[in-house]
Formats: structure tokens, sequence, C-alpha cells
């Protein structure tokens, strides 16, 4: 994403928890902050995207967070997949410090964030979201105003949990595949050529055929998105029936060392034994 901000004009701040990820930037021409507090105090706009909660919270928080430098008036994005409670907090102590808050997930992974293709679901202000507009446009496809705080947070648990159960109903199958004794490849021929063959299922087939599970969408955090997901469901009385069962097999699947890989190794570990 900064790649992408930077190749089209704008001057950029960058800040990593792991600095050596931020540095390779600089020679694009970005500045390099030693504090997620410094980057905010050099921008208009303050953009983050991390992996949870926790690493949010982090980043945004304390002496050395972005809300300690950011200016009055900026205006903050939070770009991760995070519960709607903790962006809502967030976003009350976004308003403490004079500043426009607006939650802006994306759907996509790191070839669509390079070209500028990520799509961009927007919770906040409609004052807020015209200005986000102009970067946003830069680093996406399409960029949708949902709603209020937590619209684009709520839509984004709500498409990735449905991602999972579709990973983890697939992985099953392929386990029934073999264990029926079925020709795998022919199997394969005909299920990717199916009404269920969805991209997400493209991809789960070209990373078997290739057994390349090199993370673009690590199957750690589709884990962490299916819980946060029924957790916020049941603080509205919405049973995820077929959620928990899904999160099962993601969890499954990292106690057999697999979290790090790309989501589709899910295809890996259906199987309890």
């Amino acid at each position: 994403m900064a790649n992408r901000l930077l190749s089209t004009g704008f001057p950029v701040s960058v800040y990593n928890r792991s600095r050596e990820k931020a540095t390779k930037l600089a020679g694009a021409g970005a500045f390099v902050a030693s504090t997620s507090r410094e980057a905010a105090a050099r921008s208009e706009i303050v953009i983050a995207m991390v992996a949870d909660d926790a690493a949010s919270r982090n980043i945004w928080l304390g002496n050395d967070g972005a809300l300690a430098g950011a200016v009055p008036g900026s205006l903050l994005l939070e770009s991760s997949t995070l519960s709607v409670g903790w962006v809502k907090e967030l976003n009350r102590a976004a308003a403490e410090k004079h500043c426009e808050f607006l939650d802006a997930p994306v759907t996509g992974t790191k070839p669509h964030a390079a070209n500028g293709e990520l799509f961009f679901m927007v919770g906040g202000s409609s004052a807020g979201f015209s200005r986000a507009r102009e970067v946003l446009s830069a680093l996406g496809r399409e960029v949708l105003h949902l709603g209020p705080t937590g619209s684009g947070a709520l839509i984004k648990l709500i498409n990735n949990f449905v991602c999972g159960v579709e990973a983890a109903a697939f992985a099953e199958a392929m386990n029934l595949v073999n264990a029926g004794g079925l020709d795998r490849e022919k199997c394969i021929a005909i299920l990717g050529n199916s009404a269920l063959a969805s991209p997400l299922i493209k991809r789960m087939l070209t990373s078997m055929e290739s057994n390349d599970f090199t993370p673009n969408f690590p199957l750690k955090l589709m884990t962490k998105d299916i819980g946060y997901a029924i957790k916020e469901a049941e603080t509205r009385g919405v049973p995820l029936e077929t959620a928990v069962p899904a999160l099962e097999v993601f969890r499954r699947a990292i106690e057999k060392g697999l979290g790090e890989q790309d989501f589709s190794a899910v295809i890996k570990a259906p199987s309890k034994k």
C-alpha cells in the first residue's frame, strides 16, 4: 500500500514495528519514522494496516502511538480487520483528539495492494469519507461508504467468515475425495469447473496443484477473523452455526503448524486424526 501511494505521487511517512520492513521503502522516497507517533505527526492522513486488535491498540495508543502524534483535524483510517468493539473505542479516542476517524478495511491481497485494486469498505461520517476518497481511490479499484462507524469493520468480518466457511468445507470435501478412493485429479477437474468454483476455491486449487502455500493471506489471520465474527454475532443474538465448526477446522490447522502459511493450507488439515 505504501509503495502504491509513493508511485502515485503522495508524500509518505512509514512506520513498522519491524523496522527493516519499513526501511526498504526509503529507497522509493518514503520517510521512515521511528515510532507511529512520529509518522502521524508528519501526516494529514494516517492509515494503519496491522494484524489484529492487539496490534492496532499498540500502534495507536500510548506515548509513542499514532494518536499522540496526530495533529487535530487529521484524518485517521484503520484498514485492518478488527473487532467492531475496538473500532468504536478507537473512534471515540480519535474524537477526543479532534480527529476524523474512518474504519476502512479492504478485500484483496498483496497483488491487489501493489496494483491499486483493493476494495475499501468504509464506515464513518460522509464528510470523512469525502476527504478520504482521493487517497483511497489511489489504493483501490472501488471505495464504498457503508454507513456509520463500525459498518466497514462488520461487513469485513461477515465477508471473511463466509470465506473461512467455504475454505473449511472444501478442505473437508477433499478429505472425503481421498477417503473415498476417488481419482484426485479427475475430481479436482470436476470441482474446479462446477458451480462451487469461486475465486477462493480456484485459489485453493492452484495452491494444491503447485504445492505452494506462500502466504498472501495467512491462515492464522483467517482464524482470527472467523473468531471475531462469531463473537460479534453473539453480541447481536445471531448464532453463526456454520462458522463455529469452520473455526475448529482452522484451529486444527494451526495446531498442525500451518498458521504462517496461506489460508488455503487449511486443505492439508481437515481431519481430526
